[in-house]
């Protein structure tokens, strides 16, 4: 679908935003209210229209004034900070006192609402106090930059008691005056994720060489090479983040543009001011240098997915404008000044962003102070500068002014003779020899037989015979971590990926049978993070000294450019060895008849993570969510960092006994794919997924996923990390050791003999074991509380199980083990229903719910109003109820907000609507896309809206009905599950015919949720629906 976006706005700001808006294939027409000559009549832009999708506000005021909130309300997407978020701007005062609470470097400073005071001040300060800014808005032109104390008293009086500025200025904040270079750092955010913007410098005074007075701009330049790539960095983590996480902690999330107007002091950046929009003509530099679509980046910004699809911009291109203004700017200026030009500047390929213009007789002629602004792009600033002059001479109209000399400093500075350093290049010596000073002792507790570690040398060596090892053979592997990693970087937890990273290597090895002897690292990264990397190698020690291994040694390798900020990969390498009649697998004496024993992986180890990924963002829950519902009190983030279970300690005696023909590490490639791997190739395994535990973890990520048998067993673990292959009568044996070693076992298959062509690994019930809670096991094995079973073995309690032993359901128990796994109900679909008043189909989905053969139970019941009936409904029904009243919420996306967390608390799966009269806005839409239902009165797509029945009778159909869709953004516009046609006779009123209709929905609804919630029918990727077969 393509939107038409509104700009509000008339500045070159608003004209650049609409020009990159219009580039997106997402975007039917672009309006800007009220705009300029520039905008009236582009492709794709004009100044006038309707059926707005989303708003994009240009200028402060509106932001200000609370246009956010409002339109928001109103039901429209609105690009923006809230009115509270937007006093970051709007009072200096607050945004000063909001700075020194949270610890952001700025000026000292004072306010004060008499001028006497704020005069007295600036003469006895204990530093310079010569900036007076007026603390409210003031279109850009509010902050005095004095020369002297006296210079500085004046603006106050000019102020506060002549009013240069209004209201704005009734409160002013006096500030240290800074020295440095001031440069414009902006950012995109979503409230909680922040994608810094290149960074720009404006030119603010009217003449070259930064004289004469202040203006509102008269140009800039993008990216200011001043700021490094490290400084960057940083003003985004002390400066940009930090407030961002303040704002939220406040309770004032902030999304939009933040711009944070930055002083580069001796003493490092200091924050001057902050705006929450862009700047003009900031605007017209960065934005051509954005190589991503301007839509998309808005539309993640808003779903709060910033994140998942940060913004990307052009590489080693300098963009350059030039503001040209009207004669007698910025005091008293003429207008109606015809301008030609515009096509000669477009032959050259520059952009021209107009401002101060407007049409008179089919002709643009001035209309305010800055008219235009002229930009060039090339390979560097000289370039463009050059460039945009010549664009500046072609563009014509009487008395026009501008300045040639934009980028004076920058070009200054790169013009500065310097030696260059490796850290110049973004390689820090020094940081990597500390890395490996506070990582020496770490290694070095990993010592053992054959080795004491000691870095630094050039190599590590290792004595074979000092271990023990009389004629051994060495197994080698290698192997990472993969996109497990990114999101140990998003959640910002490094301390698990180490032992991930040791045991893919070491459990590799373990299939020859081999002891890991010792380890090796390799942390690869664009910018080195001390911190970080010790966590990482803290981890990695760790897990070296429960594999039994030394870390012998590694490589860190800084890499500028190769890495964004922040990320970092991993690679390990593992040496071991077993004596050579040891060796695995023993493919000779594998036979038909022989028993696969499972042990029991932690959860997911290291594999599949692209795919997790993909379902955790489409799903509802984000990493710092509650994990899903049993899987323990944790984070979603904390429960996929499980770190890889590591085998060799516990395994190795079982392996060494002689009994083991092969053992497999269930890795990439799930269980389809590995345990062929130590097979002959005659051989496969048959495996009953009923014989062994699933972590809720694989329930979950098959539900969001809609997974296949096939995808979940070729892509992960499910449960089984490692796979054994022994005698049949050395079986029992084997589990008895296994269990002593403190693992979980169970016996999960046979090996059979298969015909050529066959698959050689096939699993029985995993799919419908996946989704029982707790699958409950053959063999000896823990059921999903917890409890052995297995062999007389005795339970928690002391209750001990012996031959025959009968459980209280029913189940049997022969020779100790449990015959046939326990029947366990398959967990239903977990459904909130959402009302307004009587929820007119609230009792029929009440009563279907209640049948034992249905997959759905609803959990909860929502009404926007107190004391109606549906709530008594649910009530009597024992259902949990909950009122979320509408009216005591500024916005509709703060009601959405309350209802969501309340389908979180109630670990919703699926949501009905049932005569719930609220419009939910996009993002609560888009989050729950494919999992909320709707039933409307009439045969979709046909009499659309709340007066169906009435379209129809008018209509003259003489077939009307009702539709069970899934919830779309557009009204009643969902994809259609069912549907049922109801007779529409002569005689029939909106009365008798909404009768009928109602009682054709009280059978749909119930139906058609049914069908959702077993999974038989789902929205798929395309956005249309999949019916699944079912056995």
């Amino acid at each position: 679908m393509t939107a038409r976006v509104l700009v509000i706005g008339s500045g070159g700001r608003e004209h650049a935003l609409a020009w990159k808006l219009a580039q997106s294939n997402h975007v039917k027409q672009v309006l800007v209210a009220p705009g300029n000559a520039g905008t009236a009549f582009c492709e794709k832009i004009s100044n006038t229209g309707n059926n707005i999708d989303i708003v994009v506000v240009g200028p402060e005021a509106p932001l200000a004034a609370g246009i956010v909130g409002n339109l928001t309300s109103a039901g429209v997407r609105c690009f923006g900070p809230t009115a509270e978020a937007a006093q970051l701007e709007s009072s200096k005062r607050f945004a000063k006192e909001f700075m020194d609470r949270h610890g952001i470097p700025t000026a000292r400073w004072k306010a004060f609402t008499r001028a006497e005071e704020a005069c007295s001040f600036i003469m006895s300060a204990d530093f310079p106090a010569l900036v007076v800014k007026a603390s409210g808005l003031a279109a850009g032109k509010g902050v005095i930059v004095a020369q002297s104390k006296e210079e500085a008293c004046r603006a106050v009086q000019d102020i506060m008691q002549d009013k240069a500025f209004g209201a704005a200025g009734e409160t002013v904040v006096i500030e240290e005056l800074l020295e440095g270079e001031e440069v414009s750092c902006l950012c995109f955010t979503d409230g909680k994720t922040v994608a810094p913007m290149p960074p720009a410098q404006d030119h603010k005074r009217l003449l070259e060489g930064d004289q004469g007075p202040n203006t509102g701009g008269m140009g800039a330049y993008c990216p200011a090479p001043q700021i490094s790539k490290d400084l960057l960095l940083k003003i985004k983590n002390t400066i940009l983040q930090q407030t961002v996480d303040g704002m939220k902690q406040e309770g004032m999330p902030y999304t939009g543009i933040l711009y944070a107007g930055i002083m580069l002091t001796k003493d490092g950046p200091k924050v001057l001011e902050f705006n929450c929009r862009f700047g003009d003509p900031e605007c017209q530099v960065i934005l051509p240098l954005l190589k991503s679509d301007l839509y998309e980046v808005l539309q993640s910004t808003l779903d709060g997915l910033l994140c998942t699809a940060p913004p990307l911009w052009l590489e080693d291109r300098t963009a350059v404008t030039v503001v040209m203004a009207s004669k007698g700017y910025p005091g008293d200026y003429t207008k109606g000044m015809e301008i030609t030009g515009f096509s000669e500047a477009q032959t050259l390929g520059l952009e021209v962003f107009q401002a101060g213009t407007a049409l008179k007789d089919d002709k643009v002629v001035t209309s305010g102070g800055r008219v235009l602004t002229v930009t060039a792009i090339c390979e560097n600033l000289i370039s463009a500068l050059e460039e945009a002059k010549r664009g500046l001479a072609a563009i014509k109209f009487e008395g026009a002014i501008y300045r040639k000399d934009i980028g004076f400093r920058a070009i200054a500075f790169l013009q500065q003779p310097r030696g260059l350093t490796y850290k110049d290049s973004g390689v820090n010596i020094a940081a990597g020899n500390m890395l490996v000073n506070r990582i020496k002792p770490l290694a070095k507790a990993t010592s053992r037989p054959g080795c004491s570690v000691d870095l630094g040398d050039f190599a590590g060596l290792f004595d074979v015979k000092a271990a023990g090892f009389k004629d051994p053979l060495l197994a080698c592997g290698t192997d990472g971590v993969g996109t497990k990693l990114k999101i140990a970087q998003q959640c910002n937890r490094h301390d698990t990926i180490g032992q991930d990273l040791v045991a893919m290597c070491v459990n590799d090895i373990l299939a020859q049978g081999a002891e890991p002897l010792v380890f090796l690292d390799y942390f690869a990264c664009g910018k080195l993070d001390i911190h970080t990397a010790e966590a990482v190698v803290k981890g990695i020690a760790q897990a070296c000294q429960d594999a039994g291994c030394a870390l012998l040694g590694g490589e860190t390798a800084e890499m500028p450019d190769m890495y964004p900020p922040g990320e970092y990969d991993l690679a390990g390498f593992a040496v071991g060895a077993m004596e050579r009649e040891q060796k695995l697998p023993r493919l000779d004496r594998i036979a038909e008849g022989d028993v696969v024993i499972g042990i029991a992986s932690s959860g997911l180890h290291s594999n599949g993570f692209s795919l997790v990924r993909k379902i955790v963002a489409k799903s509802s829950l984000q990493y710092s969510s509650p994990a899903p519902r049993g899987c323990g009190n944790q984070t979603l983030g904390d429960l996929l960092l499980t770190p890889t279970r590591i085998y060799s300690r516990s395994l190795l005696p079982v392996l060494r006994s002689g009994h083991v023909k092969a053992f497999a590490h269930i890795t990439g490639g799930g269980l389809l794919e590995n345990i062929p791997r130590v097979l002959p190739q005659k051989l496969g395994v048959h495996l009953d997924a009923q014989s062994w535990r699933i972590p809720r973890i694989f329930s979950w990520l098959q539900k969001e996923g809609h997974l296949s048998e096939d995808e979940m067993a070729r892509t992960f673990n499910c449960g089984v990390g490692a796979a054994l292959i022994v005698p049949k009568d050395q079986t029992k044996q084997i589990l008895r050791d296994i269990e002593q070693l403190r693992e979980e076992a169970w016996v999960i298959g046979k090996v059979v003999a298969i015909p050529e062509g066959s698959p050689r690994v096939k699993v029985k019930h995993l799919i419908e074991t996946i989704k029982i809670p707790g699958s409950v096991m053959e063999n000896g094995t823990l059921l999903g509380n917890g409890t052995y079973w297995g062999n007389g073995t005795h339970l928690g309690n002391g209750t001990h199980l012996g031959n025959g032993a009968q459980l209280e359901n029913g189940a049997q128990m022969g020779n100790g083990t449990l015959k046939n796994h326990l029947s366990v109900q398959s967990e239903k679909a977990r459904v909130a229903v959402l009302i307004s008043g009587t929820g007119s189909n609230l009792q029929a989905l009440i009563e279907s719910t209640r049948e034992p053969s249905s997959s759905a139970h609803i959990v909860v019941v929502i009404s926007n109003k107190a004391a109606v009936a549906g709530l008594d409904k649910a009530e009597r029904a024992g259902i949990p109820t909950r009122v979320i009243n509408h009216k005591l919420y500024k916005r509709r996306e703060e009601f959405d907000d309350a209802i969501d967390q309340v389908l979180k608390e109630f670990s919703t799966d699926i949501v009905c609507l049932a005569g719930f009269m609220r419009i939910l806005s996009g993002p609560f839409v888009r989050k729950w896309n494919g999992k909320m239902l709707n039933i409307h009165p009439s045969l979709l797509p046909s009499f659309k809206g709340s007066n169906a029945h009435e379209q129809a009778l008018a209509a003259g159909v003489t077939v009307s009905g009702c539709t069970v869709h899934f919830v779309a953004e557009d009204v009643d516009a969902g994809q259609i599950i069912l549907q049922e046609a109801v007779q529409v006779k002569r005689s029939d009123t909106v009365a008798t015919l909404s009768e009928r209709v109602k009682l054709a929905e009280h059978k749909l609804f119930p139906r058609a949720l049914e069908l959702v919630a077993s999974g038989t029918v789902q929205l798929g990727e395309n956005g249309k629906i999949c019916w699944l077969q079912k056995e």
